[in-house]
């Protein structure tokens, strides 16, 4: 496979060679001596000359990743409190280990709720301040970590492109004429030009998987319940997962191992925990007929012969590969939009629709508006469906242990999605509206390139509880592919 993209433009990629890019990095740095003001501060400096402020309110905003950064005030006291917290142990080498993120900036996707920051959700009007932080941003700052700010996001993250945002829609790090991906979208960017060591985003759809195939980076998103909720803005309560963006597979994990767990706080918390680790040598499902290119047919040859490569890396690492119909996986994927599900996003918004419908974006709009043309009676049957759906799909863990399909179908430009931006947004979701509906866990990774030098990715997906063998199973892979670490040019 190739190993670094033949005509990639790394629109990130000046990152100073002295920052810290991985934990390993950030670790490294403190246990050198370097302190959090001296290092956080040096990366504020650097962000606030990327950062454009064009929002109309005054607000740090960019049109691209950032929606806020944190005050250079308010990022220099976070920094004198944590290494006030390292100074009570009884070396710098106790404290780093007692607070594994000890001073590791980190972004959060606005609709996480982070105290000093409002909640946007991409939507001004819905702007709010908060009182209390999510407890994944709780559990983040007690192991030390800073958060730098919120990224921009699909309105109420209603999107797989990234483009719906009044703070303008960011681009792939590797091309300014294709999408992010969302609707993490400033999550993933900011991840992959190394801004962050790592970021936060929601996958209720997708949208922590496809923004980390379209940015050469990791998305972990997590068994549902594993990670709490409370704190975050829902789109679909009952399917929503907080995800982890990150350059590799092992910093994701690490992140996750902090917040994972249940919360009394989150009624939708159920953390269990399953394998831990799986043989060296695995079955892994591909699609019989693999769905690539545009709806239109475009680029299939280079998704496909990328696709390709990556079975025959699989191949090459001893897994055996075996062929499966994803009818069944398919039919589940169409209940996320086609059935009443949409009304989850709609209890979120039905206010601020109401009173208020210019505010929001119009195919954000369009897309929660189909809500009321469901009924409860509509409801029930698409449960039944999805309960006879998760019974039999379940059998297919009998023969193999790990999916492997390609993230998306296609990369589109914002020109195509401009053009049919509802049926561009299904197509993505080909291999990732799934899978929540069925309670299993998933991990984006890169694979490699497709053409225009753009990053091509594979997501591998397990039962539910499988979170930690599939990590496992990541960073092996990641270790035999030897790919460059997002648009960072490392």
């Amino acid at each position: 496979m190739q190993t670094s993209p033949a005509s990639a433009q790394h629109a990130l990629s000046n990152v100073p060679a002295a920052q810290p890019l991985t934990l390993a990095d950030w670790r490294a740095a403190y246990a050198g001596g370097a302190s959090a003001a001296d290092l956080l501060g040096a990366l504020h400096q650097r962000l606030s000359g990327q950062v454009e402020a064009t929002s109309t309110n005054g607000s740090p905003a960019a049109p691209h990743a950032w929606i806020a950064l944190i005050a250079l005030s308010d990022l220099l006291a976070a920094a004198a409190q944590l290494e006030a917290r390292a100074a009570a142990y009884s070396s710098r080498a106790a404290a780093l280990s007692a607070m594994p993120l000890f001073g590791v900036p980190f972004a959060a996707k606005d609709n996480i709720d982070v105290v000093g920051f409002a909640t946007t959700a991409a939507c001004p009007a819905f702007a709010h301040e908060v009182t209390a932080n999510a407890t994944v941003i709780e559990r983040l700052q007690q192991a030390g970590a800073v958060c730098m700010g919120k990224t921009n996001l699909d309105q109420f993250a209603t999107g797989l492109v990234g483009a719906r945002s009044p703070y303008g829609r960011p681009s792939s790090a590797f091309s300014s004429a294709h999408i992010s991906g969302g609707s993490s979208s400033g999550s993933a960017v900011v991840v992959a030009g190394g801004e962050v060591c790592f970021a936060l985003g929601t996958d209720t759809a997708g949208s922590g998987r496809v923004p980390a195939g379209f940015n050469n980076i990791v998305g972990l998103k997590p068994t549902p319940g594993r990670v709490s909720n409370a704190g975050v803005l829902p789109a679909c309560r009952t399917l929503d997962c907080v995800a982890v963006l990150a350059l590799t597979v092992g910093d994701a994990a690490q992140v996750l191992a902090v917040i994972e767990g249940s919360d009394p706080l989150d009624a939708y918390s159920n953390d269990q925990k399953g394998a831990s680790h799986w043989g060296d040598k695995l079955r892994i499902g591909v699609p019989a007929k693999p769905v690539v290119g545009s709806a239109q047919g475009a680029d299939s040859l280079a998704y496909s012969a990328a696709f390709a490569q990556a079975i025959a890396a699989a191949e090459a690492q001893g897994h055996s590969i075996v062929h499966i119909d994803f009818e069944a996986l398919h039919s589940v994927a169409n209940l996320l939009y086609s059935g009443p599900w949409v009304a989850e996003r709609h209890t979120v918004v039905q206010a601020l629709m109401d009173s208020n419908p210019a505010a929001l974006d119009a195919t954000v709009a369009r897309v929660i508006a189909r809500a009321t043309s469901f009924t409860a009676t509509d409801t029930f049957r698409a449960q039944y469906l999805l309960r006879n759906a998760q019974r039999d799909t379940a059998a297919l863990w009998k023969q193999v242990d790990v999916l492997m399909v390609p993230t998306t179908p296609t990369h589109p430009t914002h020109a195509e999605v401009d053009a049919d931006p509802v049926a561009v947004n299904a197509h993505m979701g080909t291999y990732t509206n799934f899978v929540n509906l069925l309670g299993w866990c998933a991990l984006s990774m890169p694979a490699g390139w497709a053409d225009q030098g753009l990053p091509f990715g594979v997501t591998f997906i397990a039962p539910g509880a499988s979170d930690a063998a599939l990590a496992r199973f990541g960073s092996a892979w990641a270790a035999n592919l030897k790919l460059p670490l997002g648009a960072t040019g490392r």
